[in-house]
């Protein structure tokens, strides 16, 4: 077999039909999958050949057997957890990306990779008001991305008393404290487990989920020695945003290294208009988001960035003859993120960034929360819904009379195929959550959910 480009044809145009087909039934086509995993599973079959199967038909089996079992998450009416879709020009780019097989984990393996993920990350910095001498790397998701900086803020505590993690370890090292929010976001709890640090202080928030700035208090003055606070930029129940400027200034106050988790609400900060919620938030030290949330690229791409560079190599950079060494000026992509291999992820962010321009990124979030308002206004009008948090962002939490009653409607909601509204538990309460994180949601997919609900709720 030649590695010639005539050998991909066949299989690429499969790929592109079923593709293709997707996209163009997605406005119309019911949101669940129509066969669970034991059903694709037994369709698929799961002997492994003796024989290999030709590349085409390996993609005509998975685009014919896997599609009953697919979830329309692309879909304008897709409203579940917080999942975006994915735009036209970072989905051909990852395409290409794709063909291109190259390791942005260096340089000099790849110019053009490297070059178009350190133009994005420029661009990141100015669309969100963050500062311009900060690090940005591309780890899988918010979950790396807030890895990241957390892992970044260990090393830098621990150094401040005098403690080299890298060179002792964990073990006898003095113990840090980890203050967040109660209604942080489960990634931060498993964050810490990777990093070893443990479960965290709580500290109390309001009724929109934002940190109490007294209990914050009370709980810095509290203790000592190394201290992380991590904060929470759209919280996932209201999209709520801390109150950044004086959490961060106690926080620093007490030599505390601050990170902020905004893995779909970060992207407030480039609308001007909504930035102004975010006030302060500037003065954290490291932030995590994920571009295929609100920005709409395609899985998996997240957003590491770091105020301060060099705490990034301290913790990621390794030594070796063929690797940078500690004196570089430049970070190399490898020692932004925790893998040393990767694909070029932040192409796709530059593709999507490009063909948006600076106020096509404005436009896509404003819009996101104005359709988020526009349904929370809609579905104060259905007969015992409330609406349940101050819709600031893309979050509207709702109940009806009674948790049972609750669950009725977002069982009926479910078996009507036409939408997907993910429920929760928020203070106490079965909910339903619409997340607007989608792109192509129309006026036309608003009246549909509407309508739904209103089926659901008759």
């Amino acid at each position: 077999m030649t590695n010639s480009g005539d050998i991909f044809i066949s299989p690429l145009a499969s790929a592109a039909k079923f593709a293709k087909r997707w996209l163009d039934e997605l406005p119309e086509r019911g949101i669940n999958p129509t066969q669970d995993i034991a059903q694709v599973r037994a369709a698929f079959g799961d002997v492994l050949p003796d024989t290999g199967v030709d590349a085409t038909e390996v993609i005509e089996r998975l685009g014919t057997l896997g599609e009953p079992g697919l979830m329309a998450m692309g879909s304008g009416r897709f409203f579940g957890w917080v999942i975006g879709g994915t735009m036209p020009a970072p989905l051909a780019a990852d395409w290409v990306l794709s063909a291109w097989d190259q390791n942005a984990g260096a340089p000099m393996l790849t110019p053009t990779v490297v070059a178009l993920e350190d133009i994005a990350g420029e661009w990141l910095l100015d669309l969100l008001a963050l500062p311009k001498t900060a690090a940005v790397g591309f780890p899988t998701g918010a979950q790396m991305a807030n890895f990241g900086g957390l892992m970044a803020g260990r090393g830098e505590v621990l150094a401040k008393v005098g403690w080299d993690v890298n060179v002792a370890g964990l073990n006898g090292a003095p113990k840090i404290r980890v203050l967040v929010n109660d209604e942080r976001h489960v990634t931060i709890d498993t964050a810490l487990r990777y990093l070893g640090l443990g479960e965290p202080e709580v500290v109390a928030a309001d009724r929109q989920g934002r940190i109490q700035i007294d209990a914050l208090k009370r709980a810095l003055e509290a203790g000592s020695g190394p201290t992380i606070l991590a904060l929470q930029a759209g919280n996932i129940h209201s999209g709520a945003f801390e109150p950044f400027q004086e959490a961060i200034d106690l926080a620093h106050q007490h030599g505390a290294w601050v990170h902020v988790d905004g893995a779909f609400g970060l992207w407030a900060l480039a609308s001007p208009k909504l930035r102004p919620l975010l006030s302060g938030i500037e003065l954290a030290d490291s932030w995590a988001t994920d571009a295929h949330k609100t920005l709409n690229v395609p899985y998996d791409c997240g957003v590491s960035i770091v105020k301060e560079p060099s705490a990034l190599r301290r913790v990621f950079g390794v030594e070796a003859s063929y690797l940078p060494s500690e004196h570089d000026a430049q970070l190399w992509p490898s020692e932004k993120v925790a893998e040393l291999s990767r694909r070029g992820r932040g192409v796709t962010v530059w593709a999507a960034l490009l063909s948006l321009g600076r106020e096509g990124v404005v436009a896509l979030v404003e819009e996101m929360v104005e359709t988020a308002q526009l349904l929370a206004a809609e579905l104060r009008k259905i007969p015992g819904c409330r609406v349940l948090n101050d819709v600031v962002f893309t979050q509207v939490s709702f109940a009806f009379e009674n948790e049972a009653r609750t669950e009725e409607i977002g069982a009926k909601l479910i078996a009507d195929h036409s939408i997907w509204i993910s429920g929760s538990y928020w203070q106490g309460e079965k909910i339903l959550r619409i997340s607007v994180s989608n792109w192509a949601t129309s006026a036309e997919d608003r009246a549909v959910t509407i309508a739904a609900v209103h089926r659901a709720a008759s």
